[in-house]
């Protein structure tokens, strides 16, 4: 079985971590349940240890992971940007979770930019930047909260994980293989899954949690986007969703209510790229999915300023709804028969 480790840094960063005592901990923006899972799994982790440790992201997390353990420890940027701001400057070390560079934390990025404290990168993202001095990368795997898994056992730890940190983990683990249904091939997400359920957690209440708390107008809004919001092009093998800023206003969104909705449009038939295209007040955000051999994080770097991973790739665009959903269609014709045959090698 490959081994990630041997390729990163991943000695002098446990060296570097064990002579630290004030860790911040961050994720990006929107951050969704591998971010939160990895995470939350990390802080507990080093709490555990003893370590002085916070745990600060850009924005607000999804609802539906508000059952988490000490979910109600994360700092929020937006909401605290002054005691973030201080305990990011008195750091030792960063440890930049779920992310490949900094531009993903928004204003909080500057502040961990600037800051003098040693910055470490755990991700499984394609394209790692320059902006960290350490960095355990491996894009082969399904999520970051394995990495974590990892890199605590690897450290001699592994007897700290226990039943909340576990389910942290799994929490990352699901929710980014879309319980196990995308990303999953590879056989240590398996076994380190396994080794979660020893620990006692329950897979089936976790499920209940992240999938089966809709609120009724998130419901509502899932209809009108499959209903009203979609586009399909059979010729191109494509199917997008739009949603503007009146609908979300209209079914009163709220963070985490379009998780996964992309995966709709990209479930029909013969669809081998999907998009969901989603307006803010000053930026449009984009989501895109993919089957087989096609390539998102492709369109999402050289189009769209964003990235990811083959089959999933995002990007917040500065242009108008109507100028990003104009220029995403006049790309697919160059991709027209690459969309036809993404199961061939």
């Amino acid at each position: 079985m490959e081994n990630y480790l041997e390729n990163t840094d991943f000695t002098r960063i446990r060296e570097i971590l064990d002579k630290s005592g004030r860790v911040v901990i961050t994720t990006h923006t929107n951050p969704d349940g591998d971010a939160i899972g990895a995470g939350l799994a990390m802080f507990l982790y080093l709490k555990k240890r003893g370590f002085s440790v916070r745990l600060i992201i850009p924005d607000s997390y999804p609802g539906f992971l508000a059952w988490l353990p000490c979910i109600q420890e994360i700092m929020i940027f937006e909401e605290q940007p002054e005691q973030c701001r201080g305990f990011i400057r008195e750091a030792d070390v960063i440890v930049c979770v779920d992310f490949n560079n900094l531009g993903r934390l928004n204003e909080l990025g500057k502040e961990v930019k600037s800051s003098d404290s040693v910055k470490v990168l755990i991700d499984h993202h394609l394209y790692p930047s320059d902006d960290f001095e350490f960095r355990i990368s491996f894009n082969k795997i399904s999520s970051t909260s394995e990495l974590i898994y990892d890199f605590i056992c690897d450290s001699g730890f592994k007897h700290l994980i226990d039943k909340e940190i576990a389910e942290c983990l799994y929490t990352g683990i699901a929710t980014d293989t879309g319980s196990f249904s995308y990303s999953c091939n590879y056989v240590k997400t398996y076994l380190i899954t396994a080794d979660l359920f020893r620990l006692g957690i329950d897979g089936e209440h976790i499920h209940r949690m992240i999938y089966d708390t809709y609120s009724e107008s998130r419901l509502r809004l899932l209809g009108y986007a499959v209903s009203e919001g979609l586009t399909v092009l059979p010729d191109l093998n494509t199917a997008y969703i739009v949603l503007t800023k009146a609908v979300l206003k209209r079914f009163n969104y709220q963070v985490g209510d379009t998780e996964g909705l992309v995966n709709y449009a990209l479930s029909i038939k013969d669809i081998n790229l999907a998009a969901l295209f989603m307006e803010r007040e000053d930026e449009v955000k984009v989501s895109f999915r993919s089957k087989g051999n096609f390539s998102v994080d492709r369109i999402a770097r050289e189009h769209f300023n964003g990235g990811g991973h083959r089959n999933a790739s995002g990007a917040n665009c500065e242009t108008t709804l109507a100028e990003t959903i104009e220029k995403f269609l006049s790309l697919l014709p160059q991709f027209s028969n690459n969309l036809k045959q993404v199961y061939n090698d």
